[in-house]
This record gives C-alpha cells, structure tokens and sequence, in this order.
C-alpha cells in the first residue's frame, strides 16, 4: 500500500512522525511545499531513509499566484505516476482541496483527512477555510478526529461510521531534543514559574490566567508568570491582547513574549517551568500538552473540546471549569505548594507521552483504518 502525505500549512514535524512509524506498514511519502518557512522546518526534523519527500518546485506567494500553476499541474502529474492507494491531507486548506478535486478526476485513490479542529476559533472563522472543510467532510472516505468529544461534535454534519479517533502524535517536540541535552543546568532556579505557551488569541483564555495569578500571589508571593506566543491576527485577537496587556498591573512578576518563540528558547521555558496552564475558553485539542509532558511537567487546563481526554484529572495535571479563575488559582497553589505531587504528575504525563500519544501507538490506529477502507492486505 502506498500513503501520500499533504501536510501543507500543519506542523511537517507532526507528519513526519506519523510517516517514520507508517513505514512499518507500508509505502509512505510527504509532499513538502518548497516555500522558505517549509524549507527551514523541515531542516529541523529527522526523516527516516524509509520515507519518500516530494518537494515542489519554488511556490510563489500568495499560493494562488500565476506562477504556481505550472508548478501544480507538474506536482499532480508527478502524484498520478505515482498511484497511491490513499492520499491523506493534514489541514483543510484551499489548496489541499484543489489539489484533490482535479486528482478525483485524473486518479483512483482513497481520501483519509485528519480534522484538528473540529470547529473554528471564535473571529478565524475565514470563508475559504469554511468552504475547503465542507467539502473535504464530503469528499473523504475517512476522517480522525483526536478525541471521543471531537467525534460526537462532527457527527452533526459528517456520518458517523467514517469518522474515527486517533491520538494527537507529540509533535514540536523533536526539534527541542538538541537543546535539552545541551542545556546549561546552572539557568534552573527554584522560582516557581507558570507558563503559558502557544499561539496568543482571543479563545486561549490568558485574561482568566491573570486573574488567577493575582490570587496565587497573595499565597504565593515570588510566583512567576510567562506569556510566551506569537500574537494571532484573528478578528478579535489583536483587541483582547491589548486588552490583556492593561489587565497586567503588576509587571514585576509577569515576563509577556508575544512573538515567535525559539526551539531553544522554547526549550528553556519549559525547563524553567514548574506548570504549563492552558485556560482555553474554546477549543478543539493542542500540541502543548505533549510538549510539556516531554518536559515532565503537569498541565492545568480547562474542559474544553477535547483536553479532557490528554489531560488526565488528577493524574498528568488538572481540568477545571472555562473561565474559573478561582479553580485555576487553587490548582496552581495546590501544585507549587505540594513538590511530590507535582513531580508524580509530571512523570506521569511523560508515561503518557511514550505510551499513548508516541508515533508507533497512532500509526498502528491509523494503518488500521487504512486497511479498512482500501481492502487489501499490506
């Protein structure tokens, strides 16, 4: 059986992964847009000899640019030699879908998509992408979703038996793993950091952060907070960032980063870091949950979409009502004030990490499914 992978706009750490441990099963290959971002990622990562990498001739921007016609019709000629027996796309973008359309009619193969959100972010809400995930709910034979809640909400609009659930692979990680080794030990110091880590946007929550913040202060006193992310440019996103920023009166305990963040920079937040919390106020699933279980670290996070299911109550970290700054503080305290439970949690996540949420463990679901649908043997 021969796999395409098409992880144009996702993390290509994410697909890579996934593409080393298919190799066990069968034929994968990666399409890599051959765009400077795409280019630098990819430099990064660690691709077995086993996977075939499809790169693109230079891609224009914007996507749709004249010139990348040519370079898209040479890029379609080259899949349909190929004959895959399933294409699997990462991300319900435009291009994807064009890519697809105009391969339905020039090959035969099996459709796989992997929804990471099942619904919008409140203000990301565009037309195009609204248009590539309706069609591509219809046109696939298979679609994963990362969690039993994300399935029962897709169910309003896509039939159910061909929607299945899958792990998120712990991605974003490998690229960290040269900077962990070399990590000056002597930067570790007992404050008790609180790390906020990711995208900054107006459905993360970060207000309710600081709220609890001033809470955990009062008992607390040399608690540390770090905001680390790239500002989106969602609809209300910029507005709710300034709106945190005037929330912040007290500075002296808080550091804002609000651009992109460095692996090795990363790296050392989360090292630094005593808890990662997540106060999402919306959400489908998120990748720093196993980052910060790759740095043995609970996570604090909210009940929203699925991160019930990665965070474990009580065991890997804490899940507490959206928009509760009271129980976000009280797990904070609960955490920093009691060191063995704090690092029992951490190990766990990590557990959890190698277990359930490792390449091996979501390639042997997905090889699964794509039995099922393509009815041969590999």
């Amino acid at each position: 059986m021969k796999v395409l992978y098409l992880p144009f706009n996702l993390p290509l750490d994410y697909t890579v992964q996934l593409a080393n441990a298919i190799t066990k099963y069968c034929e994968a290959s990666i399409l890599v847009f051959d765009t400077p971002q795409q280019r630098g990622e990819f430099s990064e990562l660690s691709v077995s000899p086993r996977v075939n990498v499809i790169w693109t001739d230079k891609v224009k921007f914007p996507v749709f640019h004249p010139y990348n016609i040519k370079v898209f019709f040479k890029l379609i000629k080259k899949i349909k030699s190929e004959n895959y027996n399933i294409i699997h796309i990462q991300e319900c973008r435009l291009l994807n879908l064009f890519i697809v359309i105009v391969l339905k009619i020039v090959s035969n193969f099996k459709l796989v998509t992997t929804i990471h959100d099942v619904n919008f972010h409140p203000g990301e809400e565009k037309i195009t992408t609204k248009f590539a995930k309706f069609f591509f709910e219809r046109l696939s034979d298979v679609i994963f979703v990362h969690g039993e809640k994300l399935k029962k909400e897709l169910e309003k609009n896509v039939k159910k038996n061909k929607i299945f659930v899958i792990p998120m692979i712990g991605h974003n990680i490998s690229p960290m793993e040269r900077y962990i080794e070399d990590f000056d030990d002597s930067k570790i110091s007992d404050e008790n950091i609180i790390l906020f880590f990711g995208r900054i946007g107006y459905y993360k929550g970060l207000e309710y952060l600081i709220k609890a913040s001033e809470v955990v202060k009062k008992v607390v006193p040399d608690i540390k907070v770090i905001i680390a992310g790239r500002v989106e440019k969602g609809k209300y996103d910029i507005t709710n960032f300034n709106k945190i920023k005037k929330m912040i009166k007290n500075k002296d305990y808080f550091e804002l980063h609000p651009y992109y963040i460095s692996w090795k920079y990363a790296t050392e937040l989360f090292i630094k870091s005593k808890i990662v919390v997540l106060p999402y106020i919306e959400g489908s699933q998120t990748g720093v949950v196993p980052v910060a279980y790759r740095f043995k670290k609970p996570v604090i996070a909210t009940d929203v979409g699925a991160l019930s299911e990665i965070v474990e109550n009580g065991k890997t970290g804490y899940i507490v009502p959206p928009k509760d700054f009271k129980a976000i503080a009280d797990k904070i305290i609960k955490l920093i004030k009691n060191d063995e439970l704090r690092l029992k949690m951490g190990k766990e996540g990590y557990k959890k990490l190698k277990d359930d949420l490792s390449p091996n463990t979501v390639a042997s679901i997905t090889v699964r499914v794509y039995k099922s649908i393509n009815n041969q043997f590999l």
